[in-house]
């Protein structure tokens, strides 16, 4: 099952998560502000993978971030283009 890592403190987030329960999206929620360890997952996957790099660049945390069953990275807008 996909991953969307995030934070109820994101209005971002809190839009796709409407979102996904609008198309019915099954997903499972980490709350990277809930705990040291989501938090933790979530920065060693930011700072693994290349698809982070511009969100970086430009200062931004990079949620809400979805890490698909296929290991592929959906970052920011994009999230809401999924059916």
């Amino acid at each position: 099952m996909s991953k969307m890592y995030g934070s109820m403190l994101c209005p971002d987030c809190v839009e796709a998560k409407e979102y996904f329960e609008k198309i019915n999206y099954k997903y499972d929620f980490v709350n990277i502000t809930e705990s040291m360890a989501n938090l933790k997952k979530f920065l060693h996957l930011r700072d693994t993978r290349k698809e982070f790099e511009e969100v970086k660049s430009l200062g931004y945390v990079g949620i809400p971030a979805i890490l698909t069953d296929d290991n592929k990275i959906i970052l920011g807008d994009d999230v809401l283009k999924i059916k």
